[in-house]
């Protein structure tokens, strides 16, 4: 893999800078969702068994190099307390004998690396400072490393590095699904727009068997083929682009699944009239909200037959209903297959786990990544600054 885990590294007695993302949602001074808390629970817990004390280095909102008493990541105390079940000893403005001085088993929280514009900019003074606090670097912040940071890239040039424990079960998932998978793989790409998509459509081209596209992003597809789409949202102005991307997949064998019905109406909103019609059928005065019935069978077929598949964006508009049922109909026979042991199912970006969770599969999947922009990166085919910085 090119980088080490926990398990390479000697931490006894050491001082461990780790990088966690605990970016949580908070209201009225309390954190509401402890998800991204809990994820690091491993990562800290393994390096006290190894011996280690833990510094956590960890961003919170978007402060721009300010201090925003708000933006503290002092919120985040009581429930890393709760979550690790043992005292966290939170530090403004950290110094080497300050950590030093705290017992061998004490877990440190440092705050928010945003304060600092030296931060976001990768300064080699920021990340001389904060090597200097530590022996060992451990990145357990996946969803950070398509930034280079001071406390995600450059800190991790200058100590002994690893990978903590949700990093490394995210590089590993990540690798199985697009970088060694089992064939054949399918990608599902939805969206909205096909113009936030074009980086990821053009590396998936040359790595997956199929690519089923969903979404607003389809409607483009559609138009470019000549289908009148009605008052659907759609990209006329790409659809050059939707072509040339069309012409590329099939020299390269790669199929393009497309809706074959699609489900309209003539208001975007809960509970309004709908029909299904094929896709070349859209009424005049209606839009395309969702993926129908049979394009579902289609894309059931298609999960039949692949051993690997990649998730990125729902089928529809899912947030509403009736616009939410192919996403959850292909998402349960997803992870139908995935429990059966037929499948590798790998998901991410914000609105696929909401879609997910909301369909009750989120579990099911075999590797479902928070990591947002990290995550579509990563299918672009993009370095990663934070991943390409640990060399061990």
């Amino acid at each position: 893999m090119g980088w080490n885990t926990l398990d390479d590294m000697d931490l006894d007695g050491k001082i461990v800078l780790t990088r966690v993302d605990i970016n949580v949602p908070v209201e009225d001074g309390k954190v509401t969702d402890a998800t991204r808390i809990e994820r690091i629970k491993p990562t800290i817990t393994d390096i006290l068994a190894k011996g280690g004390k833990p510094v956590m280095l960890a961003h919170f909102g978007r402060p721009k190099g300010e201090y925003v008493p708000e933006m503290s990541l002092r919120v985040t105390v009581p429930t890393l307390e709760a979550t690790l079940g043992r005292p966290v000893t939170f530090i403004e403005r950290p110094d080497r004998a300050t950590i030093d001085a705290a017992p061998a088993d004490a877990v440190i929280l440092i705050e928010n690396t945003r304060f600092s514009a030296m931060e976001e900019a990768n300064d080699p003074k920021m990340a001389q400072f904060l090597a200097s606090l530590g022996d060992v670097f451990c990145n357990d912040a996946f969803s950070a490393a398509h930034r280079a940071h001071a406390s995600t890239t450059g800190v991790a040039e200058l100590l002994p590095n690893c990978a903590g424990r949700l990093m490394a079960e995210g590089l590993q998932a990540l690798e199985k699904a697009l970088g060694s998978p089992e064939r054949p793989v399918v990608a599902v790409v939805g969206g909205a727009k096909v113009s936030t998509k074009l980086d990821l459509l053009g590396n998936l081209i040359d790595k997956v068997d199929v690519i089923v596209i969903g979404g607003g992003m389809a409607n483009t597809f559609l138009a470019a083929q000549g289908l009148d789409v009605g008052k659907s949202l759609c990209e006329h102005d790409l659809a050059d682009t939707a072509r040339d991307i069309a012409d590329k997949a099939a020299k390269a064998g790669c199929e393009l699944l497309l809706p074959r019905d699609v489900v309209v109406s003539a208001e975007f909103k809960a509970g309004a009239a709908a029909q299904t019609v094929m896709a070349e059928d859209v009424p005049a005065d209606m839009m395309i909200l969702d993926a129908g019935p049979d394009s579902v069978a289609h894309i059931v077929q298609v999960f039949a037959r692949a051993k690997t598949v990649i998730w990125n964006g729902p089928l529809g508009a899912f947030e509403i209903e009736p616009f939410h049922k192919a996403t959850y109909a292909a998402a349960q026979d997803a992870a139908a297959k995935t429990k059966a042991g037929d499948l590798i199912t790998v998901a991410g970006g914000g609105d696929t786990v909401a879609a997910l969770n909301q369909a009750g599969v989120a579990d099911d999947f075999t590797y479902i990544s928070s990591a947002g922009g990290a995550f579509l990166e990563w299918m672009e085919g993009k370095t990663l600054p934070g991943v390409a910085a640990l060399g061990g």
